[in-house]
């Protein structure tokens, strides 16, 4: 595959400015933490934590501009919290995206994450959770307790990321979730991260990001679903978006 000269410069730019970024921002984030963890408690050290991983990931979006621009949708006026927040999965650079979002949350994530410097660093003490490595009894043990705390959870139930514009099958971890917590769902739409790098690339090809909100999904609406049935219902909602924004 031939790689355009522009895609090569946007990539040989980005990759030394995330790395001196992320080295820079997690110096100076330590610092902090350091300085403030004596007079923190355990709960009010995992909220400057995941604070500081939120700012972390809205420094990382805006490394790309004006190449790679984040456009955020919210269709909806009332922002429930906590919830479960439901999302497609296209590109490495999907967990960062989130930090579109507002408020205490934590991720839902395969293992590789963890490996990433600075990120997996941070990601450990904020408590993301790792699927790979915990039975579905203590995800849900832990997700429920992070939602007693009025932590949102944000997850990709397909597991890993498409190659395609096609959305895989949805796992069932999290709609036990949420069948067992009672929280409303928020679907998430993802469209123009799979170029950010493709999944099997390391090239950064400039594009518009689209994140859309969807509306909440409530208890009451969901609540005599199966798991099955719960997974398959969001998957089409998203799946439907995603054909429009595409």
């Amino acid at each position: 595959m031939k790689v355009r000269p522009y895609i090569i410069f946007v990539t040989l730019l980005f990759y030394p400015v995330f790395l001196s970024v992320s080295l820079i921002v997690s110096l100076v984030l330590i610092a902090l933490g350091i300085i403030r963890r004596p007079f923190l408690t355990k709960r009010q050290a995992q909220r400057m934590i995941r604070l500081y991983m939120l700012i972390y990931g809205k420094i990382v979006i805006r490394l790309g501009f004006p190449w790679i621009r984040i456009r955020y949708e919210d269709m909806d006026s009332e922002h429930p919290h906590p919830c479960i927040y439901i999302c497609n999965h296209r590109s490495a650079s999907d967990p960062f995206v989130m930090a579109v979002l507002s408020g205490e949350f934590v991720q839902v994530v395969n293992t590789w994450p963890f490996k990433l410097p600075v990120y997996g660093f941070f990601a450990r003490f904020a408590g993301y959770l790792n699927i790979r490595q915990i039975s579905i009894e203590s995800f849900l043990a832990q997700g429920k307790k992070l939602l007693s705390q009025s932590v949102a959870i944000v997850g990709f139930p397909e597991g890993t990321r498409s190659t395609t514009l096609k959305m895989g099958p949805f796992h069932s971890a999290m709609f036990r979730l949420a069948l067992a917590s009672k929280v409303p769902i928020v679907p998430i739409c993802l469209q123009g991260t799979e170029h950010t790098p493709a999944k099997g690339s390391l090239w950064i090809c400039p594009t518009e990001v689209k994140v859309r909100k969807l509306p909440a999904i409530s208890y009451d609406l969901y609540k005599d679903m199966s798991p099955f049935k719960l997974k398959n219902y969001v998957r089409d909602i998203i799946d439907k978006q995603l054909q429009e924004m595409n």
